[in-house]
């Protein structure tokens, strides 16, 4: 019989490369790892992983069974939550991924009320962009992550998991307060061909190229960060123009930066995301309530 806290194993091995590095991860020791390698194997009756060099390597059935390891992990997970909520054991945990600027405006509001409703509940935060956000949820690190998709970009592939709108993100233009353009109102993107820019993290960044390209020019990148008081401070500084999403400037200061509204609109659609069975354990569908509750404020 195939057990969970061997499946974890397997996901940390399969990780890590070897037995030892994912004792580390898990806290255990490299023979325990071992140990319990063997007991699945004995379960499925089939080798699992080959030692390649250094590295521990799955083999096609040790592959087939981490492909499932992440689903049947959430399964068990929502379950255990669920029934200790109805049991009324525990008010259970929320592990919560988001990107920055959702977690310096969106995220605070919605946990403070998660907290006064629910003061139980444990909730753990980390900070991910997509689609590295997206990754850990399907792998069963997180329960819950705030995403974003910009319009006219590639679709992205989530129709594995629940999604819920929350609202939609302007980009807005940042020059210095002594810019040309600094008193206009809006300007179009080609306005700034000329300018050196200061680019945000690497999905914004590619969006930015594509819209520039779009406009019939590519940005000189001078600069790029992914800390949004650092692109603040550069555009504040004389050294570029930049384009960000109004929720990030909305959570940084702008001294002697001048927003101005882009023509035509870019925008992004921030979302929260999670797995259809833990869409109904009661702590991660009232953190869902909290966060669309945050958006409309």
């Amino acid at each position: 019989m195939i057990e969970a806290r061997h499946l974890r194993v397997l996901r940390a091995v399969a990780a890590t490369g070897s037995f030892s590095a994912a004792g580390r991860a898990l806290g255990c020791t490299q023979p325990a790892v071992s140990q319990q390698m063997k007991a699945l194997e004995a379960s499925v009756g089939t080798p699992l992983l080959i030692r390649s060099g250094r590295e521990m390597r799955l083999t096609e059935a040790g592959e087939a069974l981490v492909r499932h390891a992440a689903g049947i992990l959430a399964g068990l997970t929502a379950a255990e939550e669920e029934v200790a909520a109805i049991a009324g054991l525990r008010a259970g945990r929320v592990r919560l991924v988001s990107f920055p600027s959702g977690s310096s405006t969106l995220v605070p509001t919605a946990l403070a009320a998660l907290r006064a409703a629910h003061p139980g509940t444990r909730v753990s935060l980390e900070e991910a962009e997509p689609p590295r956000s997206v990754d850990l949820l399907r792998e069963g690190d997180c329960d819950l992550t705030l995403a974003f998709r910009y319009e006219g970009a590639a679709p992205e592939e989530w129709d594995d998991l629940v999604v819920r709108p929350l609202l939609t993100d302007r980009l807005v233009g940042l020059v210095p307060e002594g810019h040309r353009l600094a008193g206009a109102e809006s300007v179009a993107i080609g306005d700034l061909a000329a300018e050196p820019w200061i680019a945000g993290c690497p999905r914004c960044r590619g969006r930015l190229v594509e819209v520039c390209e779009g406009a019939g020019f590519t940005p000189r990148i001078d600069f790029a960060t992914d800390d949004y008081p650092a692109v603040v401070g550069l555009v504040g500084a004389g050294l570029g123009v930049a384009v960000l999403p109004e929720l990030a400037v909305g959570s940084v200061r702008t001294e002697r930066v001048r927003t101005v509204r882009l023509e035509p609109a870019v925008r992004r659609e921030i979302v929260a995301l999670t797995l259809p069975d833990l869409a109904q354990v009661p702590t991660v569908a009232a953190t869902l309530a909290e966060l669309s509750r945050a958006a409309a404020r």
